[in-house]
């Protein structure tokens, strides 16, 4: 098999969030929309209210690793937005349902 033709039985999106009030709950929409959908890792940062730190999140089947790894940039763009990994076939809007809560 082409390595190539491997890529083909997976897919990838973005699901834009707004700004995020409660890391916690994200967390769990995360969880179960993993547990739901057959996502095989879900990645991104999160603008969380109130801070003026970046949130990493990190899901890799069941385990999710969060935190605050730096200050956002003078001039980055605050913004949350989560890459959705899985093998091909994902219910995208689904999965942005969930995870928007």
């Amino acid at each position: 098999v082409c390595s190539s033709d491997l890529h083909d039985e997976f897919e990838s999106f973005v699901v834009e969030l707004g700004a995020i009030a409660d890391p916690v709950a994200i967390e769990t929409r995360i969880r179960a929309v993993a547990a739901a959908h057959d996502v095989l890792r879900i990645k991104g940062f999160l603008d969380v209210a109130g801070t003026d730190r970046r949130h990493v999140v990190q899901c890799v089947g069941a385990r999710v690793v969060r935190y605050y790894d730096r200050p956002w940039g003078k001039d980055e763009v605050r913004r949350s937005a989560l890459v959705v990994i899985g093998e091909a076939g994902l219910d995208r809007e689904a999965i942005g349902r969930a995870l928007k809560g």
